[in-house]
C-alpha cells in the first residue's frame, strides 16, 4: 500500500546531489492540504507517469487544487479533497556547481601538415561550472527508477558535450583556419569562449546553464605506436618501426640491467635511425641501419703489429666487451640473460664474433 504523506520536504543541503526523489522508493500519495517545504537552492517538481507537471519554489506551501492544477486536472475530481493523489516529488538542486573537472580520456586528432606524420594528438583538461536553470525540463530528461541523482552520474553526459565542441574548435582553428598546432595551443582564451558558446544550446536543451568553461592545459599527447595504430594513424611499416623504437626507449629507461641493459644498448645504436626513417620522408618503410661497431684497440707489443688488427673470430668476455665498448660485467649479464650466445670450454667462456654481430643486428 502506498504511504500517505502530509509533509513533503528534503532538509539535506544537497551538496553533491542534483536531484533527490521523495519518497526514494515505492509510490507516494499526497493529500490536498499537505505542506510542501522547499529550502533555498531547491525546487520541488511533482511528477506523474513520467511527466513533470507542477513545481514549487523555496518556501512553505499548502497543496490546494489551485496550486497543483495540472495534477488535479489530470486526476479529475478528487472526491471533496480528502482522497490522496499519487505522484512523485523530485527536489532539484538549483545552486551553482563550481569547479567541475573535465579532461580528454583519449587525445583529439588535429591535422598538422608538413610536420612528422602530418597529424598531432592533443590532450587537454580544465574545469567548468553550471546550474540547473529549468528544473522541470531537467527532471523530465533524467527521471528514472533510482531515488538519488548525483553529480558524478551526469558528468559523463556533460563531458561528452564539451569534448565534442572542443574537437570542433580544434578543427576550425587547424583544418579550416590554417593554424599550426603550436598556434592552437596558444589560443586558450579563444577556445574557452568558443566551446562555451557552442555547448550552451546543448546544455539548455536539458534544462542546464553552462556558466563557465576553463582550460588549464592543452598539450601534445605522448602515445605509443600501438595506440597510434589503433587510431588508424599508421601504416604497418611505420607501425613496426615505431613499435621497435618504443620498446627500446622503454627498455633503456630500466636501470636494473638484464634485458633492460641489452635493449638499452640496442636503443643507443639504432633508435635514431628508426625514428628518422619513421617520421621523415613520407613514412618510407626502411629497415633500421645499425652503426658499424667500433674496432677493438690494436694489441701492443713487439713484432710490428698493424695499427688496426683484424677482429678475432673467437673472443673472451673481455675481448667482447672491448668490441661492443661496454664493461665485461655487462657482457656476462647479457650471456646470463641469453641475449648473447657463448660456449664454455673447460673453465673459460668463449664468444664468437658472429654471435656478437647477430646480437647487434637483431
Amino acid at each position: 500500500m502506498a504511504r500517505v504523506f502530509d509533509v513533503v520536504e528534503y532538509p539535506d543541503a544537497m551538496r553533491n546531489e542534483l536531484v533527490h526523489r521523495f519518497p526514494e522508493s515505492g509510490p507516494g500519495d499526497f493529500r490536498i492540504g499537505s505542506q510542501v517545504i522547499v529550502r533555498e537552492g531547491q525546487v520541488a517538481v511533482f511528477m506523474r507517469d513520467g511527466r513533470a507537471l507542477d513545481a514549487f519554489n523555496a518556501g512553505r506551501t499548502t497543496i490546494t487544487t489551485a496550486n497543483v492544477p495540472l495534477l488535479t486536472n489530470l486526476l479529475g475530481k478528487l472526491f471533496d479533497g480528502r482522497t490522496p493523489f499519487p505522484a512523485e516529488v523530485y527536489f532539484v538542486n538549483t545552486r551553482e556547481f563550481p569547479d567541475v573537472k573535465w579532461g580528454t580520456p583519449q587525445p583529439i586528432i588535429v591535422k598538422n601538415p608538413g610536420v612528422g606524420l602530418g597529424v598531432a594528438l592533443l590532450q587537454a583538461f580544465g574545469n567548468y561550472s553550471f546550474f540547473v536553470s529549468n528544473p522541470q525540463q531537467f527532471v523530465s530528461q533524467f527521471v528514472g527508477a533510482q531515488g538519488v541523482y548525483s553529480l558524478s552520474e551526469i558528468q559523463g553526459r556533460f563531458r561528452t558535450i564539451l569534448l565534442s565542441k572542443l574537437a570542433d574548435m580544434f578543427g576550425e582553428l587547424g583544418t579550416k583556419g590554417g593554424r599550426s598546432v603550436l598556434d592552437i595551443i596558444g589560443l586558450t582564451e579563444e577556445i574557452q569562449a568558443g566551446v562555451r558558446a557552442k555547448a550552451q544550446e546543448d546544455f539548455k536543451a536539458i534544462g542546464v546553464t553552462l556558466k563557465t568553461f576553463g582550460i588549464e592545459s592543452i598539450k601534445p599527447s605522448e602515445k605509443s605506436a600501438e595506440e597510434l595504430r589503433a587510431m588508424g594513424m599508421l601504416d604497418m611499416a611505420t607501425y613496426t618501426q615505431l613499435q621497435a623504437a618504443d620498446a627500446m626507449r622503454d627498455a633503456a629507461k630500466n636501470p636494473s640491467g638484464g634485458a633492460g641493459l641489452t635493449a638499452g644498448i640496442g636503443a643507443g645504436i639504432g633508435i635514431g635511425n628508426i625514428m628518422s626513417q619513421a617520421l621523415a620522408g613520407g613514412m618510407a618503410a626502411q629497415p633500421p641501419q645499425p652503426q658499424p661497431p667500433a674496432q677493438p684497440p690494436a694489441p701492443q707489443g713487439g713484432g710490428g703489429a698493424p695499427a688496426a688488427a683484424a677482429v678475432p673470430a673467437v673472443m673472451s668476455p673481455a675481448d667482447a666487451a672491448s668490441y661492443l665498448q661496454v664493461s665485461e660485467a655487462d657482457i656476462n649479464q647479457m650471456i646470463a640473460d641469453g641475449a648473447i650466445k657463448s660456449k664454455k670450454i673447460g673453465s673459460q667462456v668463449r664468444i664468437s664474433k658472429q654471435a656478437l654481430d647477430d646480437f647487434l643486428n637483431s
